[in-house]
């Protein structure tokens, strides 16, 4: 699982458990502290969950339940929702997480720097918990977070999930939750990966027969309101044209193939095919240094200093990504955002691993649909 505030909008605080480790940018997060910079922006920035909207209600069906889960979108970096454990209800902002598999939240047994800035869980408070006295840890690429294993009811929208596997956690070292939007994460990759064997909100949504399909779809939105899960179904609202259905590879992450990356019509990356994990818990889009590096030469951009003169963005080409047969391009508008007065940066990250990251960069043109029932993922033109 980043001096302008635009800056922190490249910043992903939650990414993939540590197979498959992804930058979050820490050495301009560190930058922006030695000068004192850092905490102005945050609290400048500052956004309370609980004004900024009101959930729909959910729509009924005779089996299961379609229904919409608003997300808060901190500086195109975080997309956060609101959940409820414990009986009576402790509330928590999570970050929805498509590239892990856990849920946990920090516990008011933690004392650490990031514990103390977000709300913790008081398991005394909450007559349904079950304790186990399992130690859990759970790494991301960079960050992660020591605790153990409870059960408890989680309130997610108009869902009610009882006994759900969590962990609170007791210790998270550095400072990488310390300034998360989020309290903690709530992962909704395959249970294969999870830690713990813990099983995942999303199945026991599937195993208890409350969601209409087992399915749930993605919307992020540009703007700080207007972003969306729909679990159990599709919000045809959101799209337009049709939906790219492209075959899960590997039921760990929600990983696909990928067909090849061209630039002005010319394949500049991904040769031959490739693998990538589609994950709303990862800001950039990222993807082995040798990809990345021919992608930026193609837009004429110098992979060893990415930046780009905002005024020129209309002479840079689209990215076009081909998967399953289909081109599914980023226009410079979508993988460039502005750091400086009139300096943009692009939004490509390097990683030292061959599998591509599609991250909130592409998810953003692109309406997700996460298929669980048939194993495959849906790709369409966001609206």
């Amino acid at each position: 699982m980043k001096c302008l505030a635009i800056l922190l909008a490249f910043v992903a605080f939650s990414e993939c458990l540590v197979r498959v480790p992804i930058w979050k940018g820490e050495k301009l997060r560190d930058t922006l502290r030695q000068k004192h910079l850092l905490g102005s922006l945050l609290q400048e920035h500052h956004y309370d969950i609980s004004t900024k909207y009101t959930k729909r209600s959910p729509v009924v069906f005779n089996s299961g339940q379609l229904a919409d889960e608003p997300l808060l979108n901190y500086l195109d970096a975080q997309y956060y929702g609101t959940i409820y454990i414990g009986t009576p209800p402790q509330e928590f902002i999570v970050l929805f997480d498509t590239g892990s598999s856990n849920l946990w939240v920090p516990s008011v047994s933690c004392k650490s720097a990031a514990c103390k800035n977000h709300h913790r869980f008081n398991p005394s408070l909450s007559s349904t918990f079950k304790s186990t006295k399992q130690s859990m840890a759970i790494w991301y690429g960079t960050g992660n977070m020591f605790g153990v294993l409870g059960y408890d009811t989680v309130k997610m929208s108009s869902f009610i999930d009882t006994n759900q596997p969590f962990g609170l956690s007791t210790v998270e070292p550095g400072n990488v939750f310390t300034y998360a939007k989020f309290d903690g994460i709530l992962g909704l990759a395959y249970p294969t990966i999870s830690v713990d064997q813990a099983t995942p909100v999303f199945d026991n949504l599937m195993k208890e027969g409350l969601v209409q399909q087992d399915l749930f779809s993605v919307y992020l939105s540009k703007e700080a309101t207007g972003s969306m899960i729909t679990f159990g179904g599709i919000d045809h609202s959101y799209y337009t044209g049709s939906i790219n259905w492209i075959p899960v590879t590997s039921q760990t992450y929600w990983q696909i193939s990928m067909d090849s990356v061209l630039v002005n019509g010319k394949e500049v990356a991904c040769n031959g095919g490739c693998q990538a994990i589609v994950d709303t818990g990862t800001s950039l889009l990222a993807g082995p240094p040798s990809g990345i590096s021919s992608i930026l030469k193609a837009i004429g951009v110098n992979p060893q200093q990415p930046v780009i003169n905002c005024s020129n963005l209309s002479n840079l080409p689209d990215i076009v990504f081909v998967i399953n047969g289909i081109h599914h391009p980023l226009p410079p508008a979508a993988y460039t955002a502005p750091i400086v007065p009139g300096y943009c940066s692009t939004g490509l990250q390097a990683i030292g691993q061959e599998s591509w990251i599609l991250g909130d960069v592409f998810i953003r043109e692109y309406y997700t649909i996460f298929d669980r029932g048939n194993n495959q993922v849906g790709m369409a033109k966001a609206i």
